[in-house]
């Protein structure tokens, strides 16, 4: 599969092993600590120092964090010097950042995206 091919969602029903990966990325997305973090490196690669200013969590936190997101491969890090310098993995982690954010605001707006269905409401 090319890395530019994004169909072929069947794999997630045929393949136990790529879904178990697919749910571990998910669950990255899970905890609004690690959502606020990426949605940060969204807008472009960040020391911990500044993660955490910006994010307004303690610096340990971050780099914990962190840790469990570069495991999952959604955050890279690159040494600059004597920093280390943080961003997403690829433009697909922005991507899933920005359909969730849509996904979001549609649920709040009431608004569905499929055709002759209802969006139900709590």
């Amino acid at each position: 599969m090319a890395h530019g091919d994004h169909g072929n969602i069947e794999r997630l029903i045929g393949d136990a092993g790529y879904a178990r990966a697919a749910a571990d990325a998910m669950q990255a997305l899970s905890t609004p600590s690690r959502l606020r973090i990426l949605a940060r490196l969204h807008a472009g690669p960040v020391t911990v120092g500044e993660l955490a200013e910006a994010v307004g969590m303690e610096g340990s936190a971050v780099s914990h964090q962190l840790r469990l997101l570069r495991h999952l491969g959604l955050v890279v890090g690159q040494r600059d010097g004597r920093r280390m310098l943080y961003e997403l993995h690829d433009d697909h982690v922005g991507e899933m950042l920005e359909q969730v954010v849509g996904h979001v605001d549609h649920v709040r707006l009431g608004v569905s995206g499929r055709t002759g269905t209802a969006v139900a409401t709590a």
